[in-house]
């Protein structure tokens, strides 16, 4: 399988960048600055979410109760908090908006629109994007994707009310939600941010294919990179699907179509078959390139090779192409045909096979390794155990008699939070802290690190893992105040437990933007491979210039040669040349040769 070469005068560094500060660092079209652009936005939105999912807790642990007014709610307006009491109008709002901004303007952002921007180039040995400007395009198209997102809570009627899903005609139709302007300003969000996500998909998987260094074959990529050239696939295939259901949505809600309208003889589970057709893609969007990024980790935190790197790689492809297969265990409760019911929930148990692959993989990794506990570590560590409770809590979803009891109960918000912050938040945090020193040049501080780690850990286990019996419990996922059913009534002590954890893990992440902020400024500086690593980008200054490298590299072996017995380090880059083989000495070279 061969490369294409990249011109050397392409590679050229420019060590003393010119430009003006607004093309540098504003309208750059440097993948870095990019990357780091969208760090920086996905971090602001994260941040928002997270104080979303802290008033709702705030709501659910003291529902309606004027003993505990909100704090801060004397600064709302009273369409949302009246008297220190929330308004179930704004619970709904609130629900929807934390939902849509963690998994489209954080999660994946950070996953996908942070590091396929920093790494593919520099872990494939290019100079940068295939095309530069349509990258940042992308980033300043999710921008504006951004500011009506946020708008919406200033329009008269409040912001969007259905739910992340988004159910018609629920969400088509004003009278049903009490909304009208903020769900209209949410599709038109969604569906600018996909010609964003497109954007960017088309430039990674352009980049992977056509600008890798010579010598690096596909079997010779990271993972990481085979991680995020999957997901860009599936971003290019799913994004368009969601976009024309969110198009239709938009028909419907302002020219008077019914798509979805039953009473117009629409069709409102053509909806729930297009969102989560889209749907399922985007949770292995929104987990795939933790997988890369964790695998990474672990080899390098273990100082050793990955265990199976090829099967690595197939489960991968594997859990992608199953993916698209499944979208049906999400609409067991419409009606659907028995059997059609059985044969989504076989195709979606069959996913378990690859990732059990890949658990079973990391724990081969980690076997008898010289596992060094540093802070990115840590946090791979705990991606694994976190993802595997998620995991499991997803396979009992996956049967249809089960399911039929857990439907729309605290289990399911349980489980996926276990997948979307257990997995793909810790290898997030994992992430950022292990190439934080290539981004900035600077070293996060390493006790404020797994301080942080430690207590992540602990309150997210005290926060979502009851929610588990909220579920068994029969509490509904979505409810403003669950103590009107008598059979929900005596959970409130539970709920309180849960929110007071919650509150602690809000607090904690504090000590992360902190450490975050802080070692931007004041971190020790960081040499050019803290890690000891192999792969390319380690070879590049910390932080990498213009253009990346000074030469094109060359690439003679696979990223995970730890502890190769070609090294005298437990370390072989990939661009190291070979050692010359020794010439054994004439009068030793035997006669018959």
């Amino acid at each position: 399988m061969s490369t294409m070469a990249i011109p050397q005068a392409a590679a050229a560094v420019h060590l003393h960048d010119d430009r003006p500060f607004i093309r540098r660092y504003i309208f750059s079209t440097d993948h870095k600055i990019i990357g780091i652009q969208f760090l920086f936005m996905s971090l602001l939105f994260l941040l928002v979410g997270g104080l979303l999912a802290m008033m709702m807790r705030w709501q659910l642990a003291w529902p309606a109760d004027a003993q505990h007014p909100l704090p801060g709610g004397s600064l709302l307006p009273e369409t949302m908090v009246a008297q220190g009491i929330m308004l179930p109008e704004f619970y709904n709002s609130l629900m929807t908006m934390h939902g849509t901004i963690l998994v489209f303007f954080a999660i994946m952002p950070l996953l996908v629109g942070v590091f396929a921007n920093y790494l593919i180039p520099l872990q494939c040995g290019a100079p940068d994007m295939a095309f530069p400007r349509l990258n940042m395009l992308s980033f300043w198209t999710a921008v504006p994707a951004g500011v009506l997102m946020v708008a919406g809570f200033f329009v008269q009627g409040g912001h969007a009310a259905a739910g992340w899903t988004a159910y018609a005609p629920l969400s088509a139709v004003p009278e049903y939600s009490g909304v009208s302007t903020g769900q209209v300003l949410w599709t038109v969000s969604l569906i600018i941010l996909g010609f964003s996500s497109l954007m960017g998909a088309v430039n990674y998987i352009s980049t992977v294919i056509n600008m890798r260094a010579p010598g690096m074959t596909w079997f010779r990529l990271p993972l990481p990179v085979w991680a995020l050239f999957i997901t860009s696939v599936l971003i290019l295939l799913a994004m368009p699907v969601l976009a024309g259901a969110l198009i239709l949505l938009l028909f419907d809600q302002v020219l008077g179509t019914s798509f979805y309208l039953p009473q117009a003889n629409g069709e409102p589970l053509l909806w729930q078959h297009l969102f989560w057709f889209f749907g399922h893609p985007e949770v292995y969007i929104l987990i795939l390139p933790a997988f890369g990024f964790v695998s990474e980790i672990l080899a390098n935190g273990a100082r050793k090779p990955i265990f199976g790197y090829h099967a690595m790689v197939l489960a991968i492809v594997a859990i992608a192409f199953l993916g698209w297969i499944v979208w049906g265990h999400h609409m067991f409760q419409s009606g659907m045909n028995p059997m059609l019911g059985n044969t989504f929930m076989f195709s979606t148990m069959v996913i378990a096979v690859p990732t059990a692959i890949k658990v079973f993989n990391w724990l081969g990794t980690l076997w008898r390794g010289s596992i060094q506990f540093q802070v990115p570590m840590l946090n791979a560590i705990a991606f694994v155990a976190m993802f595997v409770i998620g995991g499991l809590s997803g396979v009992f979803l996956a049967s249809t008699p089960v399911d039929i009891f857990y439907h729309d109960t605290y289990f399911v918000v349980a489980h996926i939070h276990y997948v979307l912050f257990g997995g793909s938040l810790f290898g997030i945090f994992a992430a950022i802290t292990y190439w934080f020193p290539k981004m900035f040049g600077r070293m996060m501080s390493e006790r404020l690190g797994k301080i942080h780690f430690f207590l992540t850990f602990l309150f997210f286990n005290l926060a979502f893992f009851p929610m588990h019996n909220l579920g068994n419990a029969g509490m509904m996922r979505r409810i403003y105040d669950y103590r009107q059913y008598a059979h929900l009534a005596d959970l409130q002590p539970l709920n309180e437990f849960i929110s007071l954890s919650a509150f602690a893990l809000g607090v904690t992440q504090l000590l992360f933007a902190f450490n975050f902020l802080w070692s931007l400024f004041r971190g020790k500086k960081a040499e050019q491979n803290p890690w000891r690593a192999n792969s390319l980008e380690w070879s590049a200054p910390s932080p990498p210039p213009h253009g990346n490298f000074a030469v094109t590299p060359i690439v003679y072996r696979g990223p995970y040669e730890y502890s190769s017995p070609e090294s005298a380090e437990d370390y072989l880059p990939q661009d190291q040349p070979p050692a010359e083989q020794p010439v054994p000495a004439p009068d030793l070279v035997p006669a018959s040769s």
